[in-house]
């Protein structure tokens, strides 16, 4: 991994945060079943409210009908590095909670923090993700089949990470980029 990418904390933070960021190059090398399911296990178990688990895990392989269909899911912007992922995942939300059919004003949350572990997961076998807010929901909902009190959340992009030169600008510049944060003195403050 190329050290601009290594995180620079102000304090001390687990190697496996540090080292998590988002690629767009891609190798060609396949994701295994076996690891996309240790992926996708991780994502369950994700804490939610009242333990409702409201998200679902739709993915296609690269070089499937489902994989297609995602990636014409994608925004013109992502579509030309998305492509070559090894594995794209929507994340779904469930709206509703099961047993009374209300709607559950956590599901975005909860399904986020689904992703959250599923990224962790990933990151600590090398398998890098991309997560993308830019597709077509209405789209991607009718290629999958997606029920109306459900609502596609992210499409995440999987895959072993590749050499940045072999992206097209923007896409280079934005790889090569150093990553950074806003300071917690402006995202955080004590109550008093």
């Amino acid at each position: 991994m190329s050290p601009i990418k290594i995180a620079s904390t102000q304090h001390p933070v687990i190697d496996l945060i540090k080292n998590r960021w988002s690629p767009r190059s891609f190798s060609t090398q396949t994701i295994s079943q076996e690891s996309l399911q240790t992926i996708l296990e991780a994502g369950s178990w994700a804490p939610s409210a009242n333990n409702q688990q409201p998200w679902r895990f739709i993915y296609g392989y690269r070089g499937t009908p489902g994989f297609d269909k995602i990636v014409a899911a994608l925004a013109p912007g992502n579509q030309p590095w998305a492509k070559n992922a090894a594995v794209l995942v929507a994340a779904v939300g469930v709206k509703e909670l099961p047993d009374t059919q209300q709607k559950n004003h956590y599901y975005m949350y909860d399904t986020g923090l689904a992703t959250s572990f599923i990224l962790l997961q990933a990151q600590s076998m090398g398998i890098y993700a991309h997560v993308m807010g830019g597709f077509n929901k209405q789209h991607l909902a009718e290629e999958a089949a997606i029920p109306s009190n459900e609502e596609p959340v992210v499409v995440i992009a999987l895959g072993y990470a590749d050499d940045a030169e072999k992206l097209e600008e923007p896409y280079k510049t934005r790889e090569l980029t150093p990553r950074n944060r806003k300071p917690l003195d402006v995202i955080s403050a004590e109550l008093v």
